[in-house]
């Protein structure tokens, strides 16, 4: 029997692949944010630190960890004065320990006005 001979394609590792899904471009930050879902019949509230924000997700790292797939509502202290910015649905996609990545499913006009604003801000001040 002859042995098939040819070059085999190379593709990069999967899970390097799978991380990198975002749309738009994450910025390094550390602000303070509140989290709130539920788990059966429990209500979850924790406190963290995002640690990248963009106009479709966020980074944090978390005092509650939470799985894959759970519905968050998200309190952003912002640092721009203003009250704290609402998200009412959001979706946990991927979470390590104490470190997860939600994606941001629905802001209304003026609050997605305000963080585009304060990326901006957040990007003139960094270049």
């Amino acid at each position: 029997m002859r042995q098939a001979r040819g070059t085999a394609k190379i593709e990069p590792h999967q899970s390097y692949r799978s991380i990198e899904r975002r749309r738009l471009l994450r910025k390094n930050v550390s602000l303070e944010l509140m989290y709130s879902g539920i788990s059966g019949e429990d209500v979850l509230i924790g406190d963290g630190t995002i640690v990248n924000l963009s106009e479709s997700g966020l980074g944090l790292r978390g005092d509650i960890p939470v799985p894959v797939g759970m519905e968050l509502t998200l309190f952003l202290y912002l640092s721009d004065g203003d009250e704290p910015l609402s998200i009412l649905e959001s979706t946990v996609v991927w979470s390590v320990g104490s470190l997860f990545g939600v994606v941001l499913n629905d802001l209304s006009l003026s609050d997605g006005e305000r963080l585009r604003s304060f990326l901006h801000t957040q990007a003139v001040g960094q270049a």
